[in-house]
């Protein structure tokens, strides 16, 4: 049984601040035309020329993956640390949809992809009359940095397990199996926020990074534990994160990936370096239509939280 792709039925907006640039942005969600994807446009340019606003979030057009995903066009025009928005649209099911910024990042909100998720849920998701195709993955490929590696195998439904050790006792050694039949995305992932470490944070500004962060939209970990008031919202939220950020990755390879795919210590660089190296190989993929599985659970359990909320 084949499914339809989808986006949302209409308009949502926010407002926050960039994690790294600091500045202020407004952000708004619209309904997009099937086989369009996700289109990034920035509205602050003063221009109407597509060439120069526009952005298509995919792997193809990722320019720096330093602690944030960001991609640009021909024209240089950037959108910076898009890895969570693009988790929610991935874990909500969305196919095509037009985010329009008036700045060159995506507000980081409360560090999670949460906000995320209720706005895409507030803007009601809908199918388009177009079905939908999948990425099958027909032969494993394998990236590798050092200790670091990320893998994608033959697998008839997606799946990714990350695996995460830090120096940090606080954080030490973790591990997440995500599957759409057994993980909720909405309540398992999209809550997890980015993580940094205090001793890092004038390092990064220095560099001229993190320069919106704070402890209202990252956990923070110092020398004797998390310094959030109220600590942590999974005792693993460090390793969720990390799920939470590589689902965003993945999600700009076009298509949905049917694999198993597997990561340890592995960051943006690395994922995008997987999905680089993964659709370059024509032999290890192929298109074909989905039989719907995933998004039959994910829209399942999504129905099921709803129905829960009015009840």
């Amino acid at each position: 049984m084949n499914q339809y792709q989808w986006t949302i039925s209409q308009t949502a907006s926010c407002r926050g601040v960039g994690l790294h640039s600091g500045a202020p942005v407004s952000m708004t969600v619209r309904p997009s035309r099937a086989g369009t994807g996700i289109l990034f446009r920035r509205t602050d340019l003063g221009t109407s020329a597509r060439a120069v606003t526009d952005v298509l979030a995919i792997n193809a057009n990722i320019c720096d993956t330093t602690l944030s995903t960001t991609i640009a066009n021909a024209a240089g025009t950037r959108i910076a640390t898009i890895e969570h928005l693009m988790a929610a649209f991935f874990g909500c099911g969305i196919d095509n949809a037009l985010v329009e910024l008036d700045s060159a990042e995506v507000p980081v909100m409360d560090g999670s992809a949460a906000p995320f998720v209720a706005l895409i849920e507030q803007a009601v998701v809908c199918a388009l009359p177009t079905t939908r195709a999948a990425l099958q993955v027909l032969k494993a490929v394998e990236v590798r940095d050092g200790e670091k590696w990320a893998r994608v195998e033959p697998a008839p439904t997606f799946s990714l397990a990350v695996a995460i050790d830090f120096a940090s006792e606080f954080v030490a050694r973790q591990k997440f199996l995500f599957e759409f039949e057994t993980v909720d995305f909405a309540r398992d992932i999209a809550p997890a926020r980015t993580f940094g470490f205090i001793d890092d944070v004038d390092r990064l500004r220095a560099m001229g990074l993190a320069r919106g962060g704070s402890l209202a939209n990252a956990v923070m970990v110092g020398k004797d534990g998390v310094l959030n008031e109220g600590g942590l919202r999974f005792p693993d939220e460090f390793v969720r994160h990390k799920v939470l950020d590589c689902l965003g990755d993945f999600a700009l390879a076009g298509l949905p990936i049917a694999g198993r795919v597997s990561a340890f210590c592995a960051g943006h660089k690395l994922n995008a370096d997987l999905v680089r190296q993964l659709l370059a190989d024509r032999s290890a993929w192929r298109t074909t239509a989905t039989d719907g599985r995933d998004q039959r659970n994910l829209h399942a359990t999504r129905d099921r939280r709803v129905a829960n909320a009015i009840g």
